[in-house]
Formats: structure tokens, C-alpha cells, sequence
């Protein structure tokens, strides 16, 4: 171990150029995939949560069953619609960053769906008789409860963040894991170890704590901030 964390030190010290790469293809595919699945998973979990309409509890179970999709099922499911001989092959995003943003997305937008609705579900009610009693429209309510819920905005992009940056089965299958191009640290350090470099592979994997550490530490202060 502490030869590994010595080659970490020693890799971020030489600002070794393929290392520089795989940060900045994590950074833009996790921060990208977290922030869209956010803006999405944001008021699909408040309509889930506050409102009560036909067809939700059937909704509710399809989110769920959607949070399970196995990452590697998901990367199949895009090879698949994106590959040769696929319907969407004409858009030429197999073996891209894009298309590992929009596998995360798939895969992160359930979970903070799910993260937002068992929130907004207990505290729509009070929320609603607030309103009521103060005589706000609906466009104010809807305002309100989305105040209300500056709380499990932070920590469900934190939870969706730390979902992709960690993930791997679905990035590795459409992206390739291609150097200079699509390779992120988790394949990386895939590579490292099948290679039996195993060193640098804990080197990387020390590195993307470190990463997730700082985000998640960035994050949690300005969460205070705006809680405060």
C-alpha cells in the first residue's frame, strides 16, 4: 500500500499526460451525467411525491424496477441501439463521451427520482396546508416545496455523482475504454490490474478517492451554506 500511494504522489507530481486525460474524461462524464440526471430526477420526484394521479403507483414501480438495471444491461441496451447495425447507428455516438453521459443518465436518474419522492412524500402534506392557510397559488406551493427540499437536492447529487463516478460496467461497454479518447479511472485501473500492474492500479484507485473525497467535501460545505 505504500508503495501505491507513493506512485499516486508521484503521478500527480509528474503531470503525466494520459493521467491528465483520464481526469478530465471522469470529470466531464460524472459531473455531466450527475448534473443532467439531477435536473431530471428533480421534478420527476416531486410529481411522484406531492401529487396524486392515475397511473403513479404504476410509475413508482417502473422507477423502482429501473433502479436495479444492472449497469452492464443498460451498456448492452446502448451497444445495441447505437451499433452498426442498430436503430440510432446514424447519430455515430458508439465509442464517445456523450454516449457514456446518456448511460449514466439512464442509470442515475431512477435513483435520485426514488431519493426525491421518499422525501417530498412526507413532507408534501404539511407543505400543502401551509400554503393553503397563507393562500398561495399553486406556481408558490410548488416553490415552496422545492425550498423545502434544498436538503435532498445536495445530497442527491452527491448520490448521484458518487454513482458515476464510480461506475463502470455500462461506460467500458459503449465507450470502449479507449486511451486519449473515452478511458475514465475506473476502466483504467480495469486495465492496470487485468495487465497485473497492480500498483498502479491501487495508484488510481487511491487518486479517484482522493476525487471523490474533494467533491463530496466541496459539495457538503455549500450544502451548509444554503441550508444555513
Amino acid at each position: 500500500m505504500g508503495s501505491a500511494v507513493e506512485q499516486a504522489i508521484a503521478l500527480i507530481a509528474s503531470g503525466d499526460r494520459e493521467l491528465l486525460s483520464i481526469l478530465t474524461v471522469t470529470a466531464r462524464t460524472s459531473l455531466s451525467s450527475s448534473l443532467i440526471a439531477l435536473l431530471l430526477g428533480v421534478p420527476l420526484g416531486l410529481l411522484l411525491g406531492a401529487c396524486r394521479f392515475p397511473g403513479r403507483g404504476l410509475l413508482l414501480v417502473l422507477n423502482r424496477t429501473l433502479m436495479g438495471v444492472p449497469p452492464v444491461v443498460c451498456g448492452l441496451i446502448f451497444y445495441i441501439l447505437f451499433s452498426g447495425v442498430g436503430p440510432l447507428r446514424h447519430f455515430h455516438l458508439l465509442f464517445t463521451v456523450e454516449i457514456m453521459i446518456l448511460a449514466q443518465v439512464v442509470l442515475i436518474t431512477p435513483l435520485l427520482t426514488s431519493h426525491m419522492e421518499t422525501y417530498v412524500a412526507q413532507i408534501a402534506g404539511p407543505v400543502r396546508e401551509t400554503a393553503k392557510g397563507l393562500g398561495l397559488s399553486r406556481r408558490k406551493t410548488f416553490l415552496l416545496l422545492l425550498n423545502e427540499s434544498r436538503y435532498p437536492i445536495f445530497s442527491g447529487y452527491l448520490l448521484g455523482f458518487s454513482r458515476a463516478i464510480a461506475e463502470v460496467g455500462a461506460v467500458s461497454m459503449v465507450g470502449g475504454a479507449i486511451a486519449w479518447k473515452t478511458n475514465v479511472m475506473t476502466t483504467a485501473i480495469m486495465q492496470y490490474t487485468n495487465r497485473g500492474n497492480f500498483s498502479l492500479g491501487i495508484a488510481l484507485g487511491l487518486i479517484l478517492l482522493v476525487l471523490s473525497l474533494g467533491m463530496n467535501l466541496a459539495l457538503s460545505l455549500l450544502q451548509r451554506k444554503v441550508a444555513s
